[in-house]
């Protein structure tokens, strides 16, 4: 019998936060411009280290990094409707859960705190802090799929980000675009369907998108 594996984005897909940061970054590039068309949108799906990357000055990034401490330290993670019922789904069918984030690991600590039971539905997180190349690399996503244990073909990706989408695509894996970030034209023909969330779809319609690949 085949060994299906989940892996979910994090921002965008289990949490309702990709607004909250668009202002953040959006805000960040009118201090300090990067002259990057659409820069906290582009950005989306990418590492820290990565963006900060396009700062030259060490100072501009000390002070990028204690904002975004600050910011974080004091944001909501709301989870979108019909998460937590579809992970209960998901794990009532033995199916191994994974989370794959460009978030790093004081962020993750911040949002299972208020969530404390979010962390259970996961048998492994894959942060920033474990990966060397950041989405539209495949290695997070390959990195989970070997952690619990599936091959990458046979797993399902979550994602938002068309940095995301194309690491997911990369790896192997079935992509289910949420239209959370990007409208949903954008997203149609980049991954194997796009849905609005979770509230209107089951580990069934998952199943089903992998018997038709």
């Amino acid at each position: 019998m085949t060994k299906h594996g989940a892996l979910f984005d994090l921002d965008g897909v289990l949490i309702d936060s990709e607004s909250t940061y668009t202002l953040f970054w959006s805000e960040i590039d009118r201090i300090y411009p990067t002259g990057i068309d659409n820069y906290a949108i582009a950005i989306k799906g990418t590492t820290l280290p990565e963006i900060l990357k396009h700062y030259d000055d060490q100072a501009v990034v000390d002070d990028i990094l204690r904002r975004i401490d600050r910011f974080q330290a004091t944001m909501e993670y709301p989870l979108y409707d019909g998460v937590t019922e579809f992970l209960d789904e998901l794990s009532r069918r033995g199916i191994t859960a994974a989370i794959v984030t460009s978030s790093d690991d004081r962020k993750m600590q911040l949002l299972f705190k208020q969530h404390p039971t979010l962390r259970d539905y996961f048998e492994e997180v894959i942060d920033a802090s474990m990966i060397t190349r950041s989405k539209p690399d495949p290695e997070g996503y390959l990195k989970a799929a070997e952690a619990i244990g599936c091959d990458p073909h046979d797993c399902f990706v979550f994602e938002d980000s068309l940095q995301g989408i194309k690491a997911g695509n990369a790896s192997g894996a079935t992509v289910i675009a949420l239209a959370t970030t990007y409208p949903r034209q954008e997203l149609i023909g980049k991954a194997a369907t796009v849905i609005d969330g979770f509230k209107e779809f089951s580990v069934d319609d998952m199943l089903n998108l992998g018997s038709i690949i």
